[in-house]
């Protein structure tokens, strides 16, 4: 059996909107400035405290502790106005890649749990993933937990699995797993982070990577 994790945020979904939009209110409800969006994008990935501790790092732990609250208050809000939306061919891959008898599929996102299952339930992908992973039960992105994990859910060796997403913090985790990490060109960090940090690849759409997973699971 071959094993896909993905990443969420900046991989499937592109929920940059609901994210810099949160992350503007936590700070404006904290009394500080609101960051740029390329800042805030790039720490999506990381679990949110320790995003939010490397957004606001000259602040002390009450006032990082009051982000984080607004920060999930704000993009719950956000999230039950309107879902963040699939990436054009995401649900194509997927159904794809859920179609061979030998491959199963994964997440492994910086989401809390309750954020997974509501992305999840708002575009239909139950059923979808064998293993689900997230921030609620693992240390941060970059650290492997999430994937061994997964690898000890799935009984799939780190060599037969690959890890799929859009950040430096993802291909970092495959690479301490043990696994390949392939990067894509659509998120939030650029195609030569994602290459510096060990992407054995990096996908400009669905279609080429659907095609690359294709020629790596044969």
């Amino acid at each position: 059996m071959k094993l896909v994790v993905f990443d969420v945020d900046g991989t499937l979904v592109d929920s940059q909107h609901h994210i810099h939009g949160a992350m503007t209110a936590a700070f404006e409800g904290a009394g500080l400035d609101p960051l740029p969006r390329e800042a805030v994008l790039q720490i999506v990935g990381l679990s949110l405290p320790v995003a939010v501790a490397q957004l606001a790092p000259g602040h002390d732990a009450a006032t990082q502790a009051r982000i984080v609250e607004g920060y999930r208050a704000a993009f719950m809000q956000a999230r039950m106005a309107q879902a963040a939306p699939l990436y054009p061919g995401a649900l194509d891959c997927l159904d794809g890649l859920a179609g061979c008898r030998d491959i199963l599929l994964a997440v492994a996102t910086g989401k809390s749990r309750r954020g997974l299952a509501a992305m999840i339930a708002a575009h239909g992908l139950e059923g979808r993933f064998v293993s689900l992973q997230t921030a609620d039960d693992h240390p941060s992105k970059p650290h492997p937990a999430m994937l061994l994990a997964a690898l000890a859910e799935t009984g799939v060796e780190p060599g037969d699995a690959v890890m799929v997403g859009d950040t430096s913090f993802d291909m970092e985790m495959a690479r301490a797993a043990g696994m390949t990490g392939l990067g894509v060109g659509w998120g939030y960090h650029a195609p030569e982070a994602l290459t510096a940090s060990g992407a054995a690849l990096v996908a400009t759409d669905f279609r080429d990577l659907g095609q690359a997973l294709a020629r790596w699971a044969s």
